[in-house]
């Protein structure tokens, strides 16, 4: 709980207290909490979606949705001093409740290109991103949903056994035989390099 009085700067108080601030209505604190953990959030859309353009939209609505449940009083309490978990939790929400995804990516990517060469110089690369991402998602298609989502989760975003295992609301021993399932059926796919060196 942040002290009344406590003088340090925002961000060198933990999640945990960043929260209480948050559920308090300190929108500093909210502040710091996006600056801190707005990336991984992005990460996470983006590789669920394989849309530079949706994952913008995600991370918005996730922390939108954060700072309305708060002052409602309705967000859920941290379980670890981390508000990551939680905050993929929200975001994975978000990613499943999208319907526009492919129509609005392709809107977009033909909007780019009709503006012709010199549009943004990055342009390029950010659409052969996307299209590489597109390629990834399709091989995580291959896999029951579960699996898909332990990878998301454990994977590539780095979050240990047990907080999966909250966000998924099942025992982390099915996380682990689900991750474990999912690894021998990726091993020698296109993505097999994109799991080296994870929890297993």
């Amino acid at each position: 709980m942040r002290l009344e009085g406590d003088s340090r700067p925002a961000t060198e108080r933990g999640d945990g207290e960043l929260w209480d601030g948050i559920c308090a209505g300190v929108e500093a604190d909210f502040s710091t909490l996006f600056r801190r953990h707005n990336k991984v959030v992005y990460n996470f859309a983006f590789r669920s979606t394989a849309s530079w353009s949706l994952a913008e939209d995600i991370t918005q609505a996730t922390f939108t949705t954060l700072w309305r449940r708060a002052r409602e009083g309705t967000v859920d309490p941290l379980h670890r001093d981390s508000a990551v978990p939680i905050l993929l939790s929200m975001a994975r929400h978000e990613v499943m409740n999208t319907t526009r995804g492919n129509q609005r990516r392709l809107r977009l990517v033909h909007k780019i290109e009709d503006q012709g060469p010199g549009y943004h110089t990055n342009v390029s690369d950010w659409i052969e991103q996307e299209a590489s991402m597109a390629q990834v998602r399709m091989v995580l298609n291959r896999l029951p949903e579960n699996q898909r989502a332990v990878i998301e989760l454990v994977v590539w975003s780095g979050l240990e056994l047990a907080e999966c295992a909250h966000i998924l609301k099942v025992p982390v021993g099915t996380v682990k035989s689900r991750l474990s399932r999912a690894k021998q059926k990726l091993a020698t796919s296109e993505v097999a390099h994109l799991l080296g060196g994870e929890a297993s």
